[in-house]
């Protein structure tokens, strides 16, 4: 292998970070993106050259060049000394590749700011240390977390204009971290001088009272957020290519999850199901792909697939219908008015659709929620959509691609909204509504992350047994626990179903909602149930965040199992007394692939419990 080539190699397999700076205007985020690039050897010989030209014309920076006009590109920014177009630069470090997406800090684009939120992985916040926290610094933060950003580094900058005061750092650090509480978003937070370069690329001796670390090392070791976390297939079909009588392939973005030849896959809107005949990366066949990448597949049948329709493997597992409820981030200057009519423009192609209600407007000021009746530009509102079509669509959190619309105005053709899905409408109008603490808030309080620990297996297998003596070592060790017992809830929440496949499967169906509901509030809950059917445990499993749910398979021979029978169960069965007894006369699915395999028949219980808890600190859980 050649040097070149060896170089490529070790360059592609570093990871992308995608990240957007905001703040208020003159916060100086082109200052600090251009000290980036300049530091990192990102400015070519020839351009520096032309900054530093420019930069004895303007005269703002005394003897330093204005490392801002390597990002400010229009001459309407450089004239006035601010950001307007959302501007994407690219830069690498031995660790890792980066993209950029300096934004707008002033209000008036504040719809730039958010659509580079969309597509990013992490936020930069700059604050000035001359001002303090701004408006748009409640603004940018705000938007930054109802984009999907789950981590932010907030930079104090200008820290050379006051002196490097330790003083001053921590009195915007104090009232930054009273905002985010509220907000509910997760962030590192440094000292730095964008103009001077101190704690940009290096630690800086000038503040000896900070011992973190500096921006560039921030960013090289910054946790990735996956962009979906259901982890289910979801493939929009966005062209069908029709290249002779002998070929029909339809191409598409995976936006989630991976498709493989012989894949039994649904068509939506339809409901159409087929198999995966190929998959095709470019010219390449392959066996399978996975999100993000771009494919051409074609299908077993002669099945009508066109531009707009999603490919799932699941269609249980997205939601489906002609309303919803979403976060929308009005961009137009004309006002919104209820019942007006729109088109909206989603990872499904475009439809008619207008808002039935506005449910809350939050007051950026105070970030209390308030009564209205309009919305004008730049603001942001939880309302109520109605389509003039039925279409499958992800909340915003599961998924960004299917999460995710703009409105069109039917007249102007301009954008007038982006709004993030948060819930399915559901025929009674029961909206879910955001509440100001957040499961990441919830999380917070408790030393450890929330989870779902489903245990199945056949009655006698030691379900039960094993989820007590868990949950006890869990409570001895300070753990917020909840367990979940197949027959303590059927005394209540349950007494209204018997045991057909039918009532089998909504039992299921509610004991996942309520774990689901647990788990949102930071409770690491366990669940013991035959659970018998695949297809159940799976839709429990695509509720959940991805990681949250672990299936415990407690595994035992039927014979083992009868031996125990602890309730007599196994021999009423076999007499004929109970009907639709899992194992016995109805069938048990085994788990193709749990997180944790136990056999009972060879495991004490202490040995089972220490399986789980070494599975469950492997992954951080606690």
């Amino acid at each position: 292998m050649s040097r070149l080539e060896e170089y490529m190699a070790k360059d592609s397999a570093k990871q992308l970070l995608r990240f957007i700076t905001c703040g208020s205007i003159d916060d100086g985020k082109s200052t600090l993106i251009g000290r980036l690039l300049h530091e990192c050897r990102a400015v070519y010989d020839d351009q520096m050259a032309a900054v530093i030209r420019d930069s004895r014309t303007s005269g703002t920076t005394g003897d330093e060049p204005d490392l801002a006009l390597i990002v400010d590109g229009l001459l309407a920014e450089r004239e006035q000394g601010i950001t307007i177009d959302v501007a994407h630069r690219y830069f690498s470090t031995a660790k890792r590749k980066f993209i950029i997406l300096d934004t707008p800090g002033h209000e008036q684009y504040t719809r730039n700011m958010a659509t580079g939120a969309s597509n990013a992985d992490l936020a930069v916040i700059l604050i000035d240390a001359l001002k303090g926290i701004s408006p748009q610094t409640i603004r940018h933060s705000y938007i930054v977390k109802l984009m999907g950003i789950r981590n932010a580094v907030v930079c104090v900058n200008k820290m050379d204009a006051q002196g490097y005061s330790e003083a001053v750092f921590n009195k915007i650090a104090d009232d930054y971290a009273k905002l985010a509480e509220k907000i509910g978003l997760s962030y590192n937070i440094i000292p730095v001088s964008a103009l001077k370069g101190d704690n940009v690329t290096s630690k800086s001796d000038k503040m000896p009272w900070y011992d973190g670390q500096c921006l560039i090392e921030m960013l090289e070791s910054a946790v990735q957020e996956p962009p979906s976390s259901h982890g289910n297939l979801r493939l929009p079909v966005q062209y069908v290519l029709r290249p002779d009588n002998s070929f029909r392939g339809f191409c598409g973005r995976i936006e989630s999850g991976s498709i493989s030849v012989g894949d039994r896959v649904t068509v939506l809107p339809s409901g159409i199901s087929t198999r995966v005949k190929s998959v095709s990366i470019g010219d390449r066949q392959v066996e399978s792909a996975s999100a993000p990448l771009s494919v051409t597949f074609t299908t077993a049948d002669e099945v009508d697939i066109s531009r707009g329709d999603m490919i799932v493997h699941d269609k249980t597992s997205v939601m489906f219908g002609s309303g919803f409820t979403a976060n929308l981030i009005w961009m137009d200057t004309e006002h919104l008015k209820l019942n007006s009519r729109y088109i909206l423009k989603c990872a499904t192609g475009t439809i008619g659709a207008h808002i039935n209600k506005i449910f809350s407007r939050m007051n950026i000021s105070t970030l209390k929620e308030e009564p209205a009746s309009s919305l004008g530009m730049n603001d942001i509102a939880s309302v109520g959509f109605s389509l003039d079509a039925s279409k499958p669509f992800d909340t915003y959190e599961m998924c960004r691609a299917t999460g995710s619309f703009i409105l069109i105005d039917r007249m102007t053709g301009m954008t007038a909204a982006a709004g993030m899905i948060t819930a399915a409408e559901n025929p009674k109008n029961v909206i879910w509504h955001t509440h100001s603490v957040t499961r990441e808030q919830r999380t917070g309080l408790k030393n450890h992350r929330p989870a779902v620990l489903w245990l199945t297996g056949l009655s006698g297998s030691g379900k039960s047994t094993i989820a007590n003596a868990l949950e006890q070592s869990l409570n001895h060790s300070g753990i917020h626990t909840y367990l979940l017992d197949g027959d303590n809830v059927r005394h209540g929440l349950c007494k209204d179903l018997g045991f057909s496949p039918q009532d089998r499967e909504e039992n299921i169906r509610r004991i996942g909602e309520t774990a689901k509901l647990f788990a949102d509030a930071g409770i690491l809950t366990i669940t013991a149930f035959i659970s018998p059917f695949a297809e159940g445990r799976d839709k429990v499993r695509a509720i959940m965040p991805e990681g949250e749910f672990i299936e415990v398979f407690i595994d035992a021979p039927i014979n083992v199992c009868e031996q125990r029978d602890p309730k007599n169960m196994y021999k009423k069965a076999r007499k004929g007394e109970i009907k639709e007894f899992t194992g016995i006369n109805s069938p048990y699915e085994t788990p193709e692939s749990p997180e944790i395999h136990i056999r009972t028949d060879i495991m004490s219980i202490e040995e089972s419990v220490e399986k789980i808890l070494s599975y469950l600190r492997t992954k951080l859980i606690i």
